[in-house]
């Protein structure tokens, strides 16, 4: 059994949907659970229907559900056309756009929007893909199954970021999607989205139906997850920053997933955690390139000084110092706990005697954050910084990958430096302005091309 996961990209019109199912098609012989995201686009117009509404705004509210509903009803009937299957998942797409347009005006009314309330609405996108995609795929001669991603994707209460709860995942992924399985069908169901117990409504955060695929595929331990998306793989960069980025055919999970937390887009940070403790490799494919080799992201790819480069703008730096951190006990403890209360992450720490530097993405809490670490020293902040990261399972064994990183960004000031304490990650703090030019450069220095 496998699980193909079909990104916004691949999902995004009628044509893209096609394209999807005849790689399921391809794939027959090994069970395929498919995992579907919103088409493309569409997680943010509907997060932009509840914005709009708790603000008043509700006529732009409801022309961005209007232009929702004829865009997935258009889709639909372009795959279906008016066949009895194309009437009815017509009539359900209407019937969930009703509810959408309900849920903006009683939020107009109100003036403000829960997280329960947002993940209603963001949730939409998946579950109107999946009931097209399946419909899709069951008319061009699969043997499709919709299935409810609520019904499996069991989650905590943490609405807008829910975290799975892996164990009653596996309980239901036995229940209802085994035994689709075994009488030879296709499950089809949304990724992002998942249900409490008491069966609310909850989505796992941006990036959430990778994590779904790979739990879904952890739950029941697939042979391998597949993810489809608009790139060859996994590349040596960003190709929009880098024209002749290379495609890395082979990738450590560590590595992966350390791209994947400084900026490589094409794999959300948490998708290969629960494949990473089963050893389930995670493929990487172009679905508008199916023959295409993609990238295999396994324990056992080669050990490399640099695998790749990687860079993130809008970066925030926290630097707390204080005369009495030296010899004092306890007091990055105090100081991490400052950022757990208000749950905002640290991606790059660096510490002395006397200070500690943080970045940080997440600026939500940022001036709740600096009181709260106010009476530990003082604070200071540095915004618009970067995140330059050379990525490599071989990073630590060799400084001269170090020392060449350094020398290719000579001129370029540099705020912090840090070494992953696994030796897979250099990472260098720089000027937001120096983000791209940076990832050229040492690019250059270590693939052997010209800066262009």
């Amino acid at each position: 059994m496998i699980v193909v996961k079909f990104g916004g990209t691949s999902m995004a019109d009628a044509a893209a949907i096609r394209r999807a199912g005849e790689i399921v098609r391809t794939r027959l012989k090994r069970e395929p659970i498919v995992v579907v995201s919103a088409l493309s686009g569409v997680t943010n117009q509907l997060l932009q229907v509840g914005a709009q509404a708790v603000e008043g705004q509700l006529v732009p509210a409801m022309a961005t559900v209007q232009a929702l509903r004829e865009r997935h009803l258009n889709e639909a009937h372009a795959l279906l056309g008016d066949t009895a299957s194309g009437l009815e998942v017509a009539g359900e797409l209407s019937s969930m756009m009703d509810e959408l347009a309900a849920l903006a005006e009683a939020l107009s009314v109100l003036g403000h929007g829960t997280p329960r309330a947002m993940d209603k609405i963001a949730a939409l996108g998946e579950q109107l893909s999946s009931l097209i995609a399946a419909a899709a795929f069951r008319e061009m001669g699969l043997a499709a199954r919709h299935v409810d991603a609520r019904d499996v994707m069991r989650t905590d209460e943490r609405f807008g970021k829910a975290e799975p709860q892996p164990e009653l995942i596996s309980e239901a992924a036995r229940r209802v999607l085994s035994p689709i399985i075994r009488a030879g069908q296709v499950p089809v169901l949304g990724g992002f989205v998942g249900a409490t117990a008491q069966r609310v409504t909850t989505t796992l955060g941006r990036g959430g139906s990778d994590y779904s695929a790979s739990l879904i595929g952890a739950a029941l331990r697939a042979e391998a997850i597949e993810i489809w998306t608009d790139v060859d793989g996994m590349l040596s960069a960003d190709p929009r920053v880098v024209a002749d980025a290379r495609l890395i055919a082979e990738i450590r999970f560590d590595e992966a997933s350390e791209l994947a937390s400084f900026g490589a887009k094409v794999l959300h940070p948490s998708t290969i955690a629960p494949a990473v403790k089963l050893g389930i490799p995670v493929y990487l494919f172009n679905s508008r390139n199916p023959a295409g080799t993609g990238t295999r992201i396994t324990f056992e790819a080669p050990h490399r000084p640099v695998t790749a480069i990687a860079g993130k703008k809008n970066v925030t730096v926290i630097k707390v110092r204080s005369a009495r951190m030296l010899m004092a006990h306890g007091v990055l403890r105090r100081i991490f706990e400052v950022f757990e209360q208000h749950r905002t992450s640290v991606d790059v720490v660096a510490t002395s005697e006397v200070s500690v530097s943080v970045t940080i993405d997440d600026t939500t809490y940022l001036e709740a954050l600096l009181n709260d670490l106010q009476p530990l020293g003082d604070v200071s902040v540095e915004r618009n910084r970067g995140i330059l990261a050379l990525v490599g399972s071989g990073m630590s064994d060799d400084s001269q990958a170090m020392a060449r990183a350094l020398a290719a960004l000579e001129g370029a000031r540099v705020h912090m430096v840090s070494l992953s304490a696994s030796g897979i990650n250099l990472t260098l703090i720089v000027d937001g302005d120096q983000v791209d030019p940076g990832i050229r450069r040492l690019h250059a220095a270590f693939f052997g091309r010209q800066v262009a």
